[in-house]
């Protein structure tokens, strides 16, 4: 019997319109109401992610920035793992020597040092989730970013690492150049105690090694005193495999890349198509056992 269920939002529990459809919200207030544990895992930073979780009226416990940070349902920090202000310097570096955009996640907000790049980063993310989505509904949606305050423009990353009172959580890749991403990846490959993962076609996300969704769930359900075996995730892209590893049902969704449907034994329909709700409701719908 699942007592537990995440998922992760672009892709999976977002439609493309990057909200959450009916269908998704009701199945998760069904488990909810039938005392199953549902939690949001994103690569997003709190602020983004919470205000589409709240404009749907539901409330649950949220992994963000890949697992960096935990929040229970007040909105209380229960879980941080950041990355230490001289390694973050380090990744800075290699990144500032390959050439290639990147952004920072803090405990404080999101940061970039290039507008037009921080646009051009979330379409890719948009459109690799969503792909037959117009180019300039999805461009809007990232523009909107910047005016609702979700990603902020600093001149120089170097003023973060300096600011003792901030963490960072993750650092955010960018580029449509397949070689350079290649050079960004491998020379990050080379430092120790970090996890490199994937949200888009174009990017590569680079967080603590402690700081992953898997790595999160896991402590969450400790915290519950819940069973991974009787957990269920659900994702489409490389920085959900983290959990699918470590929950006994792990659900690909029917949009989701070929090296996530290889790995899960469960595959759902798109995101599109209410693809969490029918996982949902597939599971809550077996008679107990």
């Amino acid at each position: 019997m699942i007592t537990f269920i995440a998922t992760d939002m672009d892709g999976t529990l977002l439609n493309e319109n990057q909200e959450i459809s009916e269908a998704n919200k009701q199945a998760i207030l069904e488990a909810q109401q039938q005392g199953i544990e549902v939690v949001v895992a994103t690569g997003r930073s709190y602020e983004e992610a919470r205000f589409v979780i709240e404009d749907a009226g539901i409330s649950c416990d949220i992994v963000c920035a890949n697992g960096a940070e935990v929040r229970n349902k007040q909105g209380e920090i229960v879980y941080q793992a950041g990355i230490e202000s001289t390694r973050a310097k380090e990744i800075s570096d290699v990144l500032n020597e390959t050439g290639i955009y990147f952004e920072i996640y803090t405990d404080r907000g999101t940061y970039t040092e290039n507008y037009d790049m921080g646009v051009e980063l979330i379409v890719d993310i948009f459109t690799t989730a969503n792909p037959n989505v117009s180019e300039e509904q999805v461009r809007q949606a990232a523009r909107e970013r910047f005016e609702k305050g979700h990603i902020k423009l600093v001149d120089d990353y170097g003023v973060l690492f300096e600011d003792e009172s901030q963490l960072v959580y993750k650092f955010l890749v960018f580029s449509f150049d397949e070689k350079q991403l290649a050079e960004a990846n491998s020379r990050l490959n080379k430092l120790s105690d970090i996890a490199i993962s994937s949200s888009g076609k174009e990017n590569i996300e680079v967080n603590s090694i402690e700081a992953q969704k898997g790595v999160a769930l896991e402590k969450l359900l400790n915290d519950k005193g819940l069973s991974a075996e009787n957990a269920m995730a659900m994702g489409d892209n490389l920085n959900d495999l983290s959990m699918m590893k470590v929950v006994g049902r792990p659900v690909a969704m029917g949009n989701a890349l070929d090296q996530v449907k290889e790995f899960c034994p469960f595959i759902t329909a798109t995101n599109k198509e209410d693809g969490v709700a029918k996982a949902i409701q597939e599971v809550i719908q077996q008679p107990a056992k």
